[in-house]
């Protein structure tokens, strides 16, 4: 219903909840809800991978809002690897969880969130209704 942003730029969101399974490798979190991107953000992979298809300067940032609290962390995954500048680590149980970056990321580069178990297996459940999880991608430069 919105058009695209004009910059590179995007926002996507899961607004239906649901259960999530967490593995200690981590889960991926899925955006079917929302998605505003501009044409060169794509998210693929069952709504979890956004590609970044212009070098710069990014500012990200993610929500994850759970119906209970949860000894759970959450985490950037850029092209492969844990981002630690926004981990939220699982020392205490949560069921707000934001955290906001700024990166430099070549054309091509990926991005995923996730949420993962210390140790064996979790779940947590999104809000549904409302803002469960959401993504914003900004090229600040």
């Amino acid at each position: 219903p919105y058009p695209p942003p004009s910059i590179t730029a995007g926002f996507a969101a899961n607004t239906a909840g649901g259960l999530i399974t967490v593995i200690v490798a981590g889960t991926d979190i899925s955006f079917p809800s929302v998605q505003l991107l501009s044409g060169d953000i794509t998210l693929t992979a069952g709504n979890t991978l956004f590609t970044v298809n212009q070098s710069g300067l990014y500012r990200i940032s993610y929500h994850v809002n759970t119906t209970a609290a949860v000894a759970l962390g959450t985490r950037l995954v850029i092209n492969g690897g844990n981002v630690t500048q926004s981990t939220i680590p699982p020392a205490i149980t949560l069921s707000q969880f934001y955290s906001e970056i700024e990166t430099n990321l070549t054309s091509g580069s990926t991005i995923r969130l996730q949420m993962y178990a210390p140790a064996l297996i979790g779940a947590a459940t999104l809000l549904g209704g409302s803002l469960g999880a959401s993504m914003m991608i900004i090229r600040l430069g």
